[in-house]
């Protein structure tokens, strides 16, 4: 497949990655090789990672960190950056992460703010991180239970992605992965949604173009708009009530803890219900997001004693401004529309169809 230059970054894949790194650690020639992994991928990643890494006479230190989004915190990151300081990692030191999207973020954010920042590459090994969280510079950590509340946007120097590690996922890693596509969908592109929503015409080999495509979608985003000034902000629908959601569930001991995906596939049906009120998306559309999405992802019931508290926690969501919350909605599938405010009221509205469903 045809390797995909970023802005700052580029990002290869499959049969392309070791050759590409290999190539990278001779001409850069970094004083230490740093890699990131979590318990996961340690075992299950690590091994086949390390059996393609030509790292000649560089010294290589693995460090692992706990898995789950529970561990994305600053706590975590002081670990990491005194275990590389420790080993005397310098400015001409690399970080490689060999994860998923909590150890793509972190990982990023360390290395983005260690020495005021050395290089790094992400080799993300979850759908998710494939098509989302490893590409386009975004890093950070959780402040609590609220969603990447400290980070910095600063891409790495190359982007790896090798499906075969997607062999090592459970099921529900997989299906947390492909809200973010569903996502991709919806904001830019109804073929590709098409698809996406009947791939019962297609086999397991489309996988591979799929992840491709998506993280086409993504790059095309994210160069015209490297900073959130407007259009990036589109590849948050879905998320000001999904993170909101996320966070509910992680601190509320009553409740099931949702993975990103499950999460942000709810947020999508609730604001798609909000677009049919807000921003002229057709009821017939709405159907069919919601049967699209409800294909894949199991229902989750909210009683009306959860709606408060999750409104409540959308005030933290990095699209505000002046104390206002900031949705992005549907115009029609394919096409989003940004800052959009939307009473409480409606977002009530909301939990109540996707009840009924």
């Amino acid at each position: 497949m045809t390797s995909i230059t970023t802005k700052n970054s580029i990002i290869h894949f499959n049969s392309d990655i070791y050759t590409e790194l290999n190539n990278y650690i001779k001409t850069h020639n970094p004083s230490k090789i740093f890699i990131l992994v979590d318990t996961n991928t340690h075992d299950l990643c690590l091994p086949q990672f390390m059996a393609n890494l030509e790292s000649g006479e560089i010294a290589t230190e693995v460090m692992e960190m706990p898995e789950g989004e529970d561990h994305k915190t600053i706590d975590i990151c002081m670990g990491v950056w005194e275990a590389m300081s420790q080993y005397n990692a310098d400015r001409k030191s690399i970080l490689i992460n060999l994860g998923g999207g909590v150890v793509t973020d972190l990982g990023g954010f360390v290395a983005s703010t260690y020495m005021r920042g050395i290089d790094y590459i992400n080799v993300p090994t979850s759908l998710l991180a494939m098509v989302d969280a490893s590409v386009g510079g975004k890093t950070g950590v959780d402040l609590g239970v609220l969603k990447n509340q400290v980070g910095i946007i600063s891409e790495g120097a190359m982007v790896l992605i090798d499906i075969s590690f997607l062999n090592t996922l459970p099921q529900n890693q997989m299906v947390s992965g492909f809200a973010e596509m569903l996502k991709h969908g919806l904001i830019t592109d109804a073929n590709y949604w098409y698809t996406l929503t009947h791939l019962e015409e297609l086999d397991l080999s489309d996988l591979d173009q799929l992840i491709y495509d998506s993280v086409v979608i993504k790059n095309n985003v994210v160069t015209q708009d490297p900073t959130e000034q407007g259009l990036r902000k589109t590849l948050n629908f879905g998320h000001t009530l999904g993170h909101a959601i996320e966070s509910y569930f992680l601190e509320n001991d009553m409740k099931t803890t949702l993975l990103h995906g499950e999460a942000i596939a709810i947020g999508m049906i609730l604001e798609s219900y909000i677009s049919t009120k807000v921003s002229d998306l057709s009821t017939e559309a709405l159907d069919e997001i919601s049967d699209g999405v409800l294909k894949t992802f199991t229902k989750v019931e909210f009683e009306e004693a959860d709606y408060k508290p999750i409104i409540e926690l959308m005030k933290y969501d990095k699209k505000n401004s002046h104390g206002i919350i900031k949705f992005v909605l549907l115009e029609s599938i394919g096409k989003a529309k940004i800052d959009c405010e939307v009473p409480n009221e409606i977002i009530i509205e909301a939990f109540t169809y996707y009840n009924t469903l």
